[in-house]
């Protein structure tokens, strides 16, 4: 499974290497697109072999190529499942975009970006500067693949979808890890802030989707001038 770092980087660092508050937010926020998980499938022991290899392929294919040029035919057929598996456990297209979604906010914003971020114990200025490190090693990535939710946003232009919805939700749990780290630093206006700083992150995304592997150093130079600007006056030490 491609997740942008790789499942051995992740299996590193689980999920209780993100903040208490972080994870509490990002299980509110995204508890409430999980349309197509029943009480047992979202349990790890009710998980059955078929739906997780569903769950896989679709996750892989969604992230390279998109979500409507993947049809449920060929997940299916990648997945080695009869047709009727697929549906006992995710009762249509949309339920399995929404359970991929879930998924990749487990896997690549609390157990790979907010664990990374937070394993190295630096200060909250210095932690949203390595923001842009640890994507700079991800869009060096030869298996480089983007932002899912800002792929999925662009797809799904529908406001009142379920799909765009999640993905609004999504992006906004990135934006509480930037913001608590904002409020730590001592910033006057984190929600603020935290837009700012996610258009950096976005922007950056992009940019090394168009094949510029220096775009996360890139951003990191603006988001230094950003904190500059932001933070409050210091004075240096005697």
């Amino acid at each position: 499974m491609n997740v942008g770092p790789s499942v051995c980087d992740v299996n590193r660092r689980r999920a209780n290497c993100a903040p208490v508050w972080y994870s509490q937010a990002a299980m509110v926020i995204s508890g409430n697109h999980r349309r197509g998980l029943t009480a047992t499938d979202r349990s790890a022991p009710g998980r059955s072999a078929a739906r997780e290899r569903i769950l896989a392929t679709a996750y892989e294919l969604f992230c390279q190529e998109g979500i409507r040029a993947v049809g449920i035919d060929r997940i299916i057929e990648q997945a080695g499942v009869a047709k009727m598996t697929m549906y006992r456990h995710f009762g249509s297209k949309e339920d399995l975009v929404l359970a991929v979604l879930d998924r990749r906010e487990q896997l690549w914003t609390q157990e790979w970006l907010v664990a990374e971020v937070t394993s190295r114990n630096l200060s909250p200025q210095a932690s949203l500067i390595a923001i842009f490190d640890v994507f700079d090693g991800w869009f060096r990535r030869r298996t480089f693949e983007g932002c899912l939710f800002v792929n999925a946003l662009i797809e799904i232009a529908d406001a009142k979808s379920p799909i765009h919805k999640a993905c609004c939700a999504q992006l906004e749990n990135i934006r509480s890890f930037i913001g608590q780290l904002a409020t730590d630093a001592g910033i006057t206006d984190p929600r603020s802030f935290a837009r700012e700083w996610h258009i950096l992150m976005k922007g950056s995304i992009v940019a090394a989707g168009e094949g510029d592997v220096a775009a996360a150093r890139r951003a990191q130079h603006l988001g230094r001038l950003l904190l500059a600007n932001v933070l409050p006056f210091q004075a240096p030490a005697p």
